[in-house]
């Protein structure tokens, strides 16, 4: 098998499609956990508006949840490196009642 045909076995085609490419704003997150799985809530809080509705909500693996983690922070470092530290600004807090709570 030549080097090429073994870096082609190895690669995953990942498909993008115009709207998941558009992204969706998220200025909170929440995250919960069980014994199986991590669940994130991707939030969009605005000023002055008194409800806030998930706009994505993403399960994880355990494992994946720690690569995820390590993964987000090596970029944010490297980010840091480039363009100085990321402040981190008081924020007024947040009630938290926007629906049941427990294991997934």
């Amino acid at each position: 098998m030549s080097e090429k045909d073994k870096n082609k076995q190895g690669q995953i085609n990942i498909e993008l499609d115009d709207n998941t490419a558009q992204g969706t704003y998220s200025n909170l997150a929440i995250i919960n956990h069980s014994v199986s799985e991590f669940v994130v809530d991707f939030i969009s809080v605005m000023p002055g508006v008194p409800k806030a509705k998930v706009k994505s909500r993403i399960v994880l693996t355990p494992q994946h949840a720690k690569r995820f983690l390590k993964a987000l922070q090596d970029n944010v470092d490297r980010f840091e490196k480039a363009h100085g530290e990321i402040k981190e600004y008081e924020q007024p807090p947040i009630p938290m009642n926007f629906g049941p709570t427990g294991e997934a």
